[in-house]
């Protein structure tokens, strides 16, 4: 593995200057940045995160990465982990990754420059490998959303495919045998898993899927708006509608609605994750629990407790099982 020595020789520059180079130190040569940059990418050679954080004291802050920060669902997500961080004291620096490997990779390293000890990661971009090899660098980093084999204690997750299977089920159970699915388009585990335990709950109770009831769109409410235009263009037989989010159910709901299609009466509709919006759509959403706060609240304190060098009790992930929330947008099939 290559060091700051090897780094500073192919560049043909000092440890020093590489040194500076490597922590952004300003009165730094565009040439000597150039030749470090290029000699890192050569070698291979990435800087050990937790050295970089504890260059200087910490900054008594916790880093939070996630998809997007304008989403509900990770709104509930920081909420949760800023009432942690002020009860102790602590700053909340949150960056967002967008799913994409390079922008989490990019809002992690700031994090890290900015000496954040505790490091909360929702990442679905970047691979198992590199998030092992950044827990081994930064012993308060814990990964949400996700499990990591290799750093498998450190991770909080929920059964997303349980909790797809229950939704559809509970649609099974009323009555419904022709069910369709509105599904993210985002290629992630999450939208797989959900996928799977819909396909699951039919195969399961003895109903044949059809690929022509499942439709896909970005996973917000213009995404299920349109994903049910689609669904609908084709005309099949459905009386029912499982969908990857409560965003996506609004928007199906809309799109419905505005088409003179009753819920629950005519077309049932169920969601998933139990955000504020099913709570306030009409008709009141049933929909299942992603207890985000709560996973949220224990990442951050096993976090903490990681970065202060505390004993733990995992010795697995912990994984979270979702819920079924029962409202009016769901009833027996005629």
């Amino acid at each position: 593995m290559a060091t700051i020595k090897d780094v500073a020789r192919e560049a043909g520059v000092s440890i020093a200057t590489t040194s500076r180079v490597l922590n952004n130190a300003p009165h730094t040569s565009e040439a000597a940045i150039v030749a470090v940059k290029n000699a890192m990418e050569k070698l291979g050679y990435r800087p050990n995160a937790n050295a970089r954080a504890l260059v200087s004291k910490s900054s008594n802050a916790i880093g939070v990465l996630v998809n997007d920060m304008s989403a509900p669902f990770f709104g509930s997500m920081i909420k949760a982990i800023d009432t942690i961080a002020s009860e102790q004291e602590k700053q909340l620096l949150v960056g967002s990754g967008y799913h994409d490997a390079t922008k989490e990779r990019n809002a992690i390293n700031l994090l890290i420059n900015s000496r954040c000890e505790s490091l909360v990661v929702h990442s679905k971009g970047m691979s198992d490998a590199e998030l092992t090899k950044l827990a081994d660098e930064i012993p308060g980093m814990v990964v949400i959303n996700r499990v990591v084999d290799d750093i498998a204690p450190r991770c909080i997750a929920l059964d997303n495919r349980q909790g797809s299977y229950i939704a559809t089920e509970h649609l099974i159970r009323n009555g419904h045998k022709h069910i369709g699915y509105l599904c993210s388009s985002h290629d992630i585990d999450d939208a797989r898993d959900r996928r799977e335990g819909y396909l699951d709950a039919l195969r399961n109770n003895g109903i044949e899927p059809r690929d022509e009831y499942i439709q896909y769109g970005e996973p917000d409410e213009t995404g299920g708006e349109q994903a049910m235009v689609d669904l609908m263009a084709r005309n099949t037989p459905i009386t029912a509608v499982a969908t990857y989010n409560d965003s996506m159910a609004a928007g199906c709901m809309t799109l419905l609605q505005e088409n003179g299609v009753r819920i629950p009466e005519d077309m049932s509709v169920i969601g998933f994750d139990d955000g504020h919006i099913a709570r306030y759509i009409y008709p009141r959403l049933t929909t299942i629990r992603y207890p985000i706060q709560v996973m949220a609240d224990e990442a951050v304190k096993l976090s903490l407790q990681l970065a202060n060098k505390e004993q733990t009790q995992l010795k697995e992930h912990k994984l979270f099982m979702p819920i079924l929330v029962k409202r009016s947008s769901v009833s027996t099939a005629k």
